[in-house]
């Protein structure tokens, strides 16, 4: 398993502005930094700046918004990370949910998976440099009776294939991740809910006449240090809420659904109330400690190197962590490196109870 950076957005809260945890990820050894996006700061600059400032590290999109751009945009931009960053570019796809779709993008949110479906193909075939050309129920290229004309990307990329990740939650758009994609991008990963989860890609892999041995499972992970479990947990609680209550809309919230068949749905159902309440505090509150630390890792060093084990023998190939901090707790460039002990990635001969 190797160890991945996710820095979110800006204003996110991680850190001072999140871009000084790639520099010190790219010290350490870390294998990918990822970025999102959702109605503030774009990935595309934010990965142009961590590209810029780093050596080794891979640059990935955690996720590019399908609402936002075309497919051919999409692709333009690929292509020129990958070519500012010497060939460590990913690409990360994610439908996003109703109220930024419809609300930010104007949008309609109709039919995702397969919008999804299609937008995967037309960006593969245009970063494959072929004539673009598509006829599908959601995008037509060249659209018909006008001046367009097939064109073909006239940047080459450096890598011969940059890999393509799906964020997803839901069982069929699980399922699709594992029949189009190279890694999927999974949100409150837990172990104990991972052969779920699992099977479903699986079930995509098989479609595809594919292997998970050759798949990249990628779990954006929380990290929080410190010697009291439960006040490194209070440091998850925020980010916890915002997205069990108030990502998506009441009747789409994929990670509350999550949350639910995780057999949380009491508490999700409390959080989201108190959300959309605006009763932030009480939201906050009502995040169960056991799914905080299902989904996180909390804790002092030895505690998180057991918990990491855990995420491996569960599946995991990419642990992508999310630094947070409070008063008492490490700092995100100490957690980085506190993460990167206890895995072995600065010193791989490091004794680790419990490893």
């Amino acid at each position: 398993m190797k160890l991945g950076l996710n820095i979110g957005y800006l204003g996110a809260g991680y850190s001072s502005n999140g871009l000084d945890l790639a520099v010190e990820a790219d010290r350490l050894g870390y294998d990918v930094c990822w970025v999102a996006e959702s109605h503030g700061s774009d990935a595309a600059t934010m990965l142009a700046w961590v590209a810029a400032h780093t050596a080794r590290i891979g640059v990935g999109s955690s996720v590019f918004q399908v609402p936002a751009r075309s497919p051919a945009m999409t692709a333009m931009t690929a292509v020129t990370l990958d070519t500012l960053s010497q060939g460590r570019f990913r690409l990360g796809l994610g439908v996003s949910g109703p109220q930024v779709s419809e609300g930010w993008h104007g949008v309609r949110w109709a039919k995702p998976l397969g919008r999804l479906r299609e937008y995967a193909e037309i960006t593969r075939k245009a970063l494959r440099r072929e004539p673009l050309t598509h006829d599908g129920a959601h995008w037509t290229l060249p659209l018909p009776g006008g001046p367009g004309k097939p064109l073909m990307l006239s940047l080459r990329p450096v890598q011969e294939r940059i890999p393509l990740y799906l964020a997803a939650i839901g069982p069929a758009s699980l399922e699709l991740v594992g029949e189009i994609a190279d890694g999927w991008l999974a949100s409150f990963f837990s172990p104990d809910f991972a052969r779920e989860l699992l099977t479903h890609v699986e079930t995509g892999r098989r479609r595809a006449g594919a292997a998970l041995q050759d798949f990249d499972v990628v779990a954006m992970t929380p990290i929080a240090v410190g010697d009291d479990v439960r006040t490194c947990a209070d440091a998850v609680r925020w980010y916890a809420a915002l997205y069990l209550g108030g990502m998506g809309s009441q009747e789409h919230n994929y990670y509350n659904q999550l949350a639910c068949r995780m057999g949380f749905a009491e508490e999700a159902a409390e959080v989201q109330e108190r959300y959309l309440a605006k009763d932030f505090s009480g939201a906050a509150a009502a995040v169960p400690f056991d799914f905080l630390d299902a989904t996180s890792l909390l804790g002092p060093q030895r505690r998180i190197a057991r918990r990491m084990r855990d995420f491996a023998a569960a599946g995991v190939s990419t642990l992508a962590v999310s630094p947070f901090g409070r008063r008492g707790l490490l700092d995100g460039p100490a957690a980085l490196r506190v993460a990167a002990d206890a895995l072995g990635v600065v010193n791989p001969d490091l004794p680790i109870e419990g490893r």
